[in-house]
C-alpha cells in the first residue's frame, strides 16, 4: 500500500480501462480516427473524458463550455452526459479539425445542442461574458497554453457559483519540474499552477489523469473563505 498516487505501467493502465471505461461506439470510432491524425497527441484520454462526464452529472450541469475542441471528443462525451435540454459551447480555430467533430456529433445525435464557435477564443469569451456571465456550470480549458491565464479569468466570470473549471495539460508530460525546459507553453503552465494555488476565488485539486487535470470550483466569497 502507498500514500502516493500509484504509477501506471501499460499493463495496469489497460486493466484500468478494461474494468472502468464505458465508451460508446461513436466515441470509440472518433478516438480511433483521431489516433491516425498528425496531431493525435492533442486528443484527451478516454478515462479523462469519462471522468469529466461523471463530474457534469454529479453537479447537475446543463451548460458546458470548452476552449479547444480539436476533433470533438471532449465536446461529444460531455454533450452525451448532459440532459436533453443541455447546451455545449465549443471554441476552436480549425475548420479542418472541427469538420471531423461535426461528423461524429451528427452521428451521435447531439449536433443540435453543440454551438461551435470558430475564431479567436479570447474574443468569443469576451462576447459571452457580456451576455452569459454566471450561467455556465462547467468550463474545460485545453487550448494554447499561453492563453490559459486569460481563459481562466473568463471562465470565472462565466461560471455560476459552485461551477467547475477543468484545466488540461497541467503536468506537461512532466516538463513542469524540469529546470532545463523553458519553452513558452511550459512556463505558462507553471505560472498558472502557481497562481491557482493561492487564488482564494476557487477550491482546487490537481488530478494525475491524462497529462494532468486541475479542477477549480468557483467559490461564493461570502461563504467559502476557509481553505479546502
Amino acid at each position: 500500500m502507498s500514500n502516493q498516487t500509484l504509477p501506471l505501467d501499460d499493463a495496469l493502465y489497460d486493466y484500468l480501462l478494461s474494468v472502468s471505461l464505458r465508451e460508446s461506439p461513436v466515441l470509440a470510432a472518433l478516438r480511433e480516427e483521431t489516433a491516425h491524425m498528425e496531431m493525435a497527441n492533442m486528443q484527451i484520454a478516454p478515462e479523462q473524458g469519462q471522468f469529466m462526464a461523471f463530474l457534469l452529472k454529479a453537479i447537475g450541469a446543463k451548460r458546458y463550455l470548452e476552449v479547444g475542441t480539436f476533433t470533438g471528443y471532449s465536446a461529444l462525451v460531455c454533450a452525451l452526459a448532459l440532459p436533453g435540454d443541455g447546451e455545449v459551447y465549443a471554441l476552436d480555430v480549425s475548420e479542418e479539425w472541427t469538420a471531423v467533430a461535426r461528423r461524429y456529433w451528427e452521428e451521435a445525435g447531439v449536433a443540435g445542442r453543440i454551438h461551435l464557435e470558430l475564431g479567436d477564443a479570447a474574443a468569443t469569451l469576451a462576447r459571452l461574458e457580456a451576455s452569459d456571465a454566471g450561467t455556465f456550470d462547467f468550463v474545460f480549458i485545453d487550448a494554447d497554453k499561453t492563453g490559459y491565464a486569460g481563459y481562466i479569468e473568463s471562465a470565472l466570470t462565466l461560471l455560476r457559483t459552485g461551477g467547475l473549471i477543468a484545466i488540461d495539460n497541467v503536468l506537461r508530460d512532466g516538463n513542469v519540474i524540469d529546470p532545463d525546459v523553458s519553452d513558452d507553453d511550459t512556463c505558462a503552465i507553471r505560472e498558472v499552477n502557481e497562481a491557482l494555488l493561492s487564488d482564494d476565488r476557487v477550491d482546487l485539486s490537481m488530478v494525475p489523469i491524462g497529462d494532468g487535470l486541475t479542477l477549480a470550483r468557483k467559490r461564493s466569497m461570502a461563504r467559502d473563505l476557509q481553505p479546502a
